[in-house]
């Protein structure tokens, strides 16, 4: 595992360089959503059993707790990567994570072990369904209360992405002497925060990752994927294509083995009356011969001045349109 260097501006006996602040505003983001969910988990396991706490009478002590242990633990975490390196020189290496989030869950995980009760303890209960739920709804609990808001988590997840991110993939690892150099570097930096230009997207995003954003953002407006003339933000496509998009795929209704775009169902039902008449005749005269039915749908056909028989679009009024003429035609 690479470790970083001291910094050379320190060696040479001049003034500490000052760090670019920016680190990718997606970590960031994704880093602030397991923290709740994390204090959640030891609010419950600490007070399972427990007939005079609940969760949310311990949440405000142990946030301050989880927050000032994670963030210790993450501010001497290069320190202690040195010195567990070294100490694995002579002996098996131990793989260490270099994972942020996985970092940051096995802090969380460590200080929660140190909060369970006895029953929290129990193997049984950590593995329990009835653990997950309660946690989930402390974690809905938390949420509708805001009690711990999106950005107050991001905060602390972005001292903390710094703090463990080894490898800079989600922050910048550059400095400079002064305050001017870093003002222009700002301007070019690739983890710089720019607003999704989508009309209705809220989202920050790093301009390294803004390809990737607008690849799956919801309020991208898109032309209807199966190709409609329609344009619509990706969030509605799905519905659109499946429910109101006049180019979705459809059987007929008849029966018939012909799939084809809604718009061309009145094209269909009247190029294919014959057929459609055939099978509804069969449903009503279950007797007469394949011949016979053939030759009741064309004088029908003939009878129906108005054309309402092929302007039947489903089995249910075209087989009332049949019974109605064939009453009239033996009046």
């Amino acid at each position: 595992m690479e470790l970083p260097v001291a910094d050379p501006g320190t060696e040479r006996g001049e003034g500490p360089l000052i760090q670019c602040p920016y680190c990718d505003s997606e970590a960031m983001h994704k880093l602030a959503q397991i923290l709740l969910p994390g204090l959640a988990a030891v609010c419950v396991d600490g007070t399972t059993g427990d007939l005079f706490r609940n969760p949310s009478v311990v949440a405000v002590d142990l946030r301050k707790e989880m927050v000032d242990y994670i963030t210790q633990r993450s501010d001497t975490f290069i320190a202690d990567a040195l010195i567990e390196s070294e100490a694995n020189q002579d002996g098996p290496e131990a793989e260490m994570p270099d994972d942020p989030f996985e970092i940051i869950s096995i802090f969380m995980d460590d200080f929660s072990s140190t909060k369970r009760n006895i029953i929290g303890h129990v193997s049984g209960w950590l593995l329990s369904d009835s653990r997950d739920d309660k946690i989930d709804d402390f974690v809905q609990e938390m949420e509708m209360t805001k009690f711990w808001p999106l950005e107050r988590r991001e905060a602390i997840a972005e001292v903390l992405l710094k703090n463990v991110d080894l490898k800079t993939k989600f922050h910048c690892p550059e400095k400079y002497e002064n305050e001017e150099r870093l003002a222009d570097h700002k301007e070019q930096c690739s983890f710089r925060p720019v607003v999704c230009p989508n009309d209705g997207c809220r989202a920050k995003v790093s301009v390294r990752c803004m390809k990737d954003h607008d690849a799956a953002c919801l309020y991208k407006v898109l032309q209807c994927e199966q190709g409609c003339e329609k344009k619509l933000l990706r969030r509605d496509m799905d519905r659109h294509c499946v429910t109101v998009c006049p180019m979705r795929p459809m059987k007929c209704p008849f029966g018939c083995d012909s799939s084809f775009a809604d718009r061309d169902l009145e094209k269909h039902c009247a190029e294919f009356l014959q057929d459609h008449l055939v099978k509804v005749l069969k449903a009503i005269h279950k007797k007469r011969s394949e011949e016979e039915l053939k030759e009741i749908a064309q004088k029908l056909e003939k009878f129906d001045a108005d054309g309402k028989l092929a302007k039947a679009l489903d089995a249910r009024p075209l087989t009332n349109l049949v019974k109605d003429l064939e009453a009239k035609m033996k009046g």
